[in-house]
């Protein structure tokens, strides 16, 4: 008989809605203990904001900051007091406790209360404007700690093997792509900024752009870099296969000036 016992508590814990490895209890989680054979002493309670929690006859019992499987443990040894060798099995009904912080100015700042398992890819698809964020200096932190960086591989790469599972406490800082935008101006269909990307040329952020106008002077266009040196392009020898040196890679904060012809 305490063999069958046994085997039904271990299915039982199977059945939890949160891995023991997994969570942490914490404040305001809402916990239900059972007590094998002991239905007055089984409840449902809520973690107070003090971390405890009140049991029948046993009272008072610190509860945040343990797995569920230590405060099972714990529960064991409290209520041993009381009943002869208590089987109790304790399952997280509803998690309070599993939140993730998000800030970095490329997304708005929010808290996620996660209700389950999750990984990061997983909230970046659900976030506002990913699109728009510097994903390249992006980074995860646990413990005060950078856990991962750079999250363009993952998320725009493909490479899903870089994705990790959030815990409670995960912050994400996901900063803004304004340092990322190149601005194209001047003699320009649709003057704009493009946002940087790997290989980026001068011909490809014009295009972007709508193409010269017709009052473009195109062996007039200047390229002028965030620390303000300055680059003289003649796009009509590359156009014309004479320099092809001329479709200059394009850097951060960089502006592409195309000049109006006087003529």
């Amino acid at each position: 008989m305490r063999l069958f016992v046994l085997l039904v508590i271990l299915f039982a814990l199977f059945l939890e809605p949160v891995s023991a490895g997994d969570y942490v209890i914490g404040d305001g989680d809402l916990l239900e203990v059972s007590v094998w054979g002991v239905p007055e002493l089984s409840v449902t309670v809520r973690v107070r904001p003090d971390g405890k929690i009140t049991l029948p006859a046993a009272g008072d019992v610190d509860a945040s900051g343990y797995t569920p499987s230590q405060l099972s443990e714990k529960l064991s040894k409290v209520l041993g007091r009381l009943v002869k060798e208590p089987i109790v099995t304790l399952s997280v009904v509803e998690m309070t406790n599993n939140k993730v912080y998000v800030f970095g100015g490329g997304v708005p700042s929010s808290v996620l209360n996660l209700t389950g398992r999750t990984s990061l890819f997983k909230v970046l698809c659900q976030l506002e404007n990913i699109d728009d964020t510097d994903l390249k200096n992006a980074y995860l932190m646990r413990d005060n700690k950078k856990l991962l960086t750079d999250f363009y591989p993952l998320f725009v790469g493909g490479q899903l093997d870089d994705d990790v599972v959030l815990q409670a406490e995960d912050v994400l800082f996901i900063p803004s792509n304004e340092l990322n935008k190149i601005y194209v101006v001047g003699a320009v269909r649709e003057p704009r900024y493009v946002f940087y990307r790997d290989g980026l040329k001068v011909m490809d952020a014009i295009l972007e752009a709508g193409g010269f106008s017709e009052f473009a002077d195109q062996d007039d266009v200047t390229i002028v870099r965030a620390d303000s040196s300055k680059l003289d392009v003649k796009i009509d020898r590359l156009l014309r296969g004479k320099d092809i040196a001329q479709n200059y890679q394009l850097l951060p904060g960089d502006y592409v000036i195309v000049s109006e012809s006087l003529f």
